[in-house]
């Protein structure tokens, strides 16, 4: 992969000089009063000048990665990063635009010469175009769609012997999940959308809330600047909020993080258990329900920390055994509730990359739930996250589990879905004799 990053960079480069020599060509056209074609022509300098801020805005967004950890000003921070991200994809759908538009115009006569089709009036018209299109994407990326999905676990005698099936009637009230993935609090999803996003979650009035990954984006600076975590304190989830880490949360700086999470009501599970019980209606009595079926959600530590992360055969080893210690005595092994998990297990695994789902499948797990494609986020390269991995978004029952991939509630970098949405899944989980 270190071609990747030779080749990335160069093509980075190649793509801006190319849209800035468009940009000469389309400030050289003669304008009127209305900003149209007519007899005025902007001055060299004024030209110079432009040229000059579209430049630093190319550059911006690197400038803000590599800077993220300095004492720099919030909003200029911000500035950098919002305004890098913009022109980014800008850049990209201009190419995409002006790059088979030229090749046109080179090769056939009657474009040559056309009035209507001269260099500047085309890259006048593609960035209309584009624009239009990133005001749309933006509008769409503000509005996250609610996904839900039943699912119903049917009773068994062991862990990996037993069928799932979506859409049936409970016999019971359900243990309603609310799930999320990359919201990638920083600069890019700052106060105002994260308050947004606890609303939409507090509507569904979830029994839980469970995070999976990249809630911080690159750096803690300014989440714990502007206290982000803590807006998500006001969140309604009477058995808790957990949170397994995602790849940004290393290039965060891990610790960094954990010590920042443990402030707020999040458990942050990394290779641990928490257990759930599923009260039925159908139970007499507390002993009962404390014997009864019981959810084990399994966090898992992100690859990035693949050398020490834990097996999921050894995850599911330690969530199958019984009298497991409460808080403190297995640093790995979260009881949550008290319950000793003597009934039915039924599992959920929060792992923030979706690989290697065929495993998951062939151990028996239940549910997973993981996030960190984004589904691409902007055409065309949802094409190609769906090429790429072998599930690249959304819903899909495999042979035994069922497995969700979120396509984020929030993203990375340009604030723009165009092909994709943003997403909040509510999952209604019920057991059924």
């Amino acid at each position: 992969m270190h071609w990747f990053k030779i080749v990335l960079p160069l093509a980075y480069l190649c793509g801006n000089i190319y849209v800035l020599v468009r940009l000469w060509h389309g400030l050289s056209m003669h304008f009127n009063r209305m900003g149209m074609a007519g007899n005025f022509i902007l001055p060299v300098w004024v030209r110079i000048i432009v040229m000059a801020i579209v430049a630093v805005a190319a550059c911006s967004l690197f400038i803000s990665i590599g800077i993220r950890h300095n004492e720099v000003t919030y909003w200029l921070m911000k500035l950098l990063h919002v305004t890098g991200s913009v022109w980014m994809l800008f850049m990209f759908y201009m190419i995409m635009l002006l790059l088979p538009l030229d090749i046109a115009r080179a090769v056939i006569p009657a474009l040559k010469g056309a009035a209507w089709f001269t260099s500047a009036k085309v890259f006048w018209g593609a960035s209309a175009l584009v624009a239009m299109v990133l005001i749309a994407g933006y509008i769409n990326y503000i509005n996250p769609k609610v996904v839900h999905l039943n699912l119903t676990l049917q009773q068994a005698r062991a862990l990996s012997d037993y069928s799932l099936q979506t859409g049936t009637e409970l016999n019971h009230n359900p243990l309603k999940i609310a799930a999320i993935s990359d919201v990638h609090m920083g600069y890019g999803t700052g106060r105002s959308l994260v308050r947004r996003y606890v609303k939409m979650i507090n509507a569904q009035k979830p029994d839980i809330v469970l995070i999976v990954g990249d809630l911080i984006d690159n750096s803690i600076k300014p989440v714990k600047e502007k206290g982000l975590l803590k807006e998500l304190d006001s969140i309604k989830a009477p058995l808790g909020i957990y949170m397994v880490p995602g790849n940004h949360e290393y290039i965060s700086r891990i610790r960094d993080c954990k010590e920042l999470i443990a402030e707020t009501s999040i458990i942050l599970l990394q290779d641990s258990i928490v257990t759930i019980p599923l009260q039925t209606d159908v139970c007499s009595n507390a002993n009962e329900a404390a014997n009864g079926p019981v959810l084990k959600i399994i966090g898992r530590d992100d690859r990035m920390n693949s050398f020490r992360r834990k097996s999921l055969e050894t995850l599911l080893a330690e969530a199958k055994e019984e009298n497991l210690p409460a808080n403190g005595n297995n640093s790995d092994t979260l009881t949550g509730t008290g319950n000793s998990g003597k009934g039915e297990i039924y599992t959920i695994v929060l792992d923030h990359q979706p690989y290697d789902l065929a495993l998951t499948d062939s151990l028996g797990v239940d549910i997973q739930i993981s996030g960190h494609t984004h589904r691409g986020q902007i055409w065309p390269f949802n094409l190609l996250t769906d090429k790429l991995y072998e599930q690249s978004q959304g819903y899909r029952k495999w042979s035994h589990s069922h497995i969700y991939v979120s396509s984020g509630l929030s993203l990375w970098g340009p604030p723009f879905r165009i092909g994709t949405n943003s997403e909040l899944v509510v999952l209604e989980v019920g057991i059924q004799d």
